[in-house]
């Protein structure tokens, strides 16, 4: 990966971890797909490879991106999904020439068409956000704790009680401040 960027937040399931590609959006947002070829970096990590990106095909990424967030965070929130959000899910969802191959080792992965496209990859990632938020998958929308992340992610835990997009960064954020705040408040009251 270049490392003049920040690293690529990558979760389990590759609709929602797309949406990680700008995080802290309440905050300060990190953008985590600035170029085409950064994207087109995303898009390898994620078993998507494809030969170019152009900067339109990154803006058409950026709008499925940002998509896929409004929809699950509606969904997470019980609400109706955003009528613009449904248009370019579907729409990315139908562009795409990708089809689903079985491996020996009885994994699904994805064959894009030749040559592979960008428009292929996000129809791939679309019908993952389809099956994430139409309830097709054991699992739950929720949305992240932390007050600047808010990211929608899918918790697949066995309680499905998790609080963090990730534990290694809003969840560790969240449990340092508290330990700092525990910290002040014991040095105040003992000193």
């Amino acid at each position: 990966m270049r490392g003049e960027f920040p690293d690529f937040r990558l979760g389990t399931e590759l609709a929602t971890s797309f949406t990680a590609t700008l995080t802290e959006r309440r905050g300060d947002p990190v953008e985590r797909i600035p170029t085409p070829g950064r994207l087109m970096d995303w898009l390898v990590v994620s078993g998507l490879p494809v030969q170019s990106c152009t900067d339109a095909q990154l803006e058409s990424a950026r709008e499925l991106r940002e998509g896929i967030h409004a929809a699950a965070t509606a969904a997470a929130s019980a609400d109706a999904l955003p009528a613009d959000a449904l248009r370019v899910i579907n729409e990315c969802s139908a562009q795409g020439r990708a089809a689903a191959v079985l491996t020996p080792e009885r994994k699904r992965l994805w064959q894009l068409g030749s040559p592979p496209e960008v428009e292929d990859a996000l129809s791939v990632i679309a019908a993952d956000a389809v099956a994430i938020i139409s309830g097709e998958r054991s699992g739950r929308l929720a949305l992240c704790a932390s007050p600047t992340c808010r990211a929608a992610f899918f918790d697949t835990s066995q309680s499905r009680t998790r609080k963090w997009c990730e534990m290694n960064t809003c969840g560790n954020r969240h449990k340092k401040a508290r330990y700092n705040d525990n910290h002040r408040e014991t040095a105040h009251t003992t000193g």
